[in-house]
């Protein structure tokens, strides 16, 4: 699947479109912020997780 341009960055994820209209990619991010954004830093795999959960929440409803 060939990525492209990059459709909403947020505080947690970049969803990128694809070639198929129907598919877009979502990229987890490892950053972190507490206290209004005033403490920022990375948390290791935090982007894995995050996106395991949403897998597991998008499989669900599906069914």
């Amino acid at each position: 699947m060939t990525q492209l341009s990059p459709l909403y960055e947020g505080k947690a994820k970049i969803i990128y479109a694809t070639a198929d209209p129907e598919i877009l990619l979502a990229e987890f991010k490892d950053e972190a912020t507490a206290f209004n954004a005033q403490k920022r830093g990375a948390i290791q795999n935090k982007g894995v997780m995050n996106c395991a959960i949403a897998s597991h929440l998008f499989r669900y409803l599906a069914a």
